[in-house]
């Protein structure tokens, strides 16, 4: 079957490719890895989600909600990757969608996603602005706006862009390396050392009564909100060596690493307080107004004092290898609807690097017009753009992962291309089921989620299909006016 992809790229008159393509076999999976774990900003998630998944959530029972999490993103992920060796496109889940729902529906579920990558990363320039800034401010005594850093790392994730995909990944590796090992180096410590005062509780953690305590419900939600960002391994796939080999190996590596990471991090976490205190050593951080003071003070118990000035610092640049992969997803979907006549012709444009240039202009000026009015109008950047970005952005994925997989179902009913029953069938329907319990408790739990009033939070759910709306009513005016011609 992999022999028969189908290039999703438009084409010519004369059938050939047109000349706006991305630049070809420059990823291979450690590529597309790095850029999937730089979305995922691994020591911002465990220190901003994992300690109100514990203080809110199901208290030690959070790892086994990453698991979890984790098992229905596996089950999304079999019909995606099989999906994925029939079509490669920089557009990925709005050409998935629209191969098997339709192309205005397609049309619509990008709009959606560019709302994400977005929203998202506005948010994290929010934290990223905050961070930074204190950081400054500690080593300079130099009090400056958090906005001037986020403005000033705009111009920075400009170049980077622009300067091709591999150095992109290149400068990644390094971050993402650099917080993975510390995190990683505590947890294998606190292993091997047979946990904290409580031993390593592995009952108190993963049994079905320490799963289901609390609210779990809120614990998969955050959990569920650590794995955004995966699918930029089939954004990639038009840049990777061997496409339907790549991007298949690199979703379901990248999947499995994600999930474990997160539960055996938080895993550890919750045994260096020990599984009796661990919530109320949680609460007490948030109650501080510093939720990463839960995952910071165990480590510098394991490793000495130098923790506190270095990880902060690795929180800065995990925050920045986050926001330079959201604008390089971001771009190669302005770039694929450009492609697509959806958007102005001038998006498809690459400089001498292959790299998407005015498309990345595009994005960065998107991330400008999120972020100045919270800066002019005062707001905290955590409470209100941090919280409001990434909740929303994370209700707009789960809502492209649904459609994906109900796209899959589809798409293989119709074309007959793959008849494998459990890869586009049953995982793929059993993926859509746990994605709109995802979803529904997203919602149920949403003011939660970004912290502020049920008035904010309702406008919030309402901007999503919204958005799918306006999407899809603005391609079906294009390709009616096309059509007229």
């Amino acid at each position: 079957m992999d022999s028969q992809t189908v290039d999703a790229s438009p084409q010519t008159a004369e059938g050939t490719r047109p000349a706006a393509t991305l630049k070809r076999n420059a990823l291979g999976v450690l590529g597309i890895l790095f850029f999937v774990l730089s979305a995922q900003a691994p020591l911002t998630g465990i220190a901003g989600a994992v300690p109100i998944a514990v203080a809110i959530g199901n208290g030690p029972g959070a790892p086994a909600a990453y698991a979890l999490a984790g098992a229905v993103i596996l089950l999304f992920s079999v019909g995606f990757v099989a999906m994925g060796r029939h079509v490669v496109n920089a557009g990925a889940f709005y050409t998935y969608i629209g191969k098997g729902l339709g192309r205005t529906t397609g049309s619509g579920s990008a709009a959606v996603a560019l709302f994400a990558y977005c929203t998202v990363q506005a948010a994290m320039y929010g934290l990223y602005g905050v961070t930074v800034s204190g950081l400054v401010g500690h080593y300079t005594g130099v009090q400056t706006p958090w906005w001037v850093w986020a403005l000033v790392t705009m111009v920075v994730v400009q170049v980077l862009g622009a300067a091709g995909i591999e150095i992109g990944a290149k400068i990644l590796a390094v971050f993402v390396l650099a917080e993975f090992s510390i995190l990683l180096a505590f947890a294998l410590v606190t292993l091997a050392k047979g946990g904290g005062p409580e031993g390593l509780g592995v009952a108190d953690t993963f049994s079905p009564g320490a799963v289901l305590q609390g609210a779990p419900g809120v614990a998969l939600m955050f959990a569920v909100a650590s794995m955004f960002g995966f699918e930029a391994t089939a954004i990639y796939g038009e840049e990777a060596r061997t496409p339907h080999k790549t991007v298949p190996r690199a979703t379901y590596l990248s999947v499995a690493v994600v999930t474990g990471f997160f539960a055996f991090i938080s895993w550890m976490l919750v045994s260096s307080y020990g599984p009796s205190k661990a919530t109320a050593a949680a609460g007490r951080a948030l109650a501080g107004g510093d939720s990463t003071v839960f995952v910071f003070e165990p480590i510098a118990d394991r490793f000495g004092g130098w923790v506190y000035d270095v990880l902060p610092v690795l929180l800065a640049t995990s925050l920045f290898a986050g926001i330079l992969a959201f604008h390089n997803s971001a771009n190669r979907y302005l770039f694929s609807l450009s492609r697509e006549g959806l958007l102005p012709a001038r998006l498809r444009s690459l400089n001498s690097r292959h790299a998407p240039w005015t498309a990345g202009v595009v994005q960065t000026a998107i991330a400008a017009l999120l972020v100045v009015p919270f800066a002019l109008a005062g707001k905290d950047p955590v409470l209100t753009l941090f919280s409001w970005g990434s909740g929303v952005g994370v209700l707009a994925c789960m809502l492209l992962y649904f459609l994906t997989s109900v796209s899959v179902i589809v798409f293989f009913r119709r074309s007959r291309l793959d008849t494998r029953p459990w890869n586009t069938l049953i995982a793929p329907a059993l993926g859509a089921l746990g994605i709109a319990a995802v979803i529904w408790i997203v919602v149920a739990n949403f003011t939660t989620l970004i912290g502020g009033d049920p008035a904010t939070a309702t406008w919030l759910v309402i901007a999503v299909p919204t958005v799918l709306l306006l999407g899809a009513g603005a391609a079906r005016a294009v390709h009616a006016r096309a059509a007229a011609r």
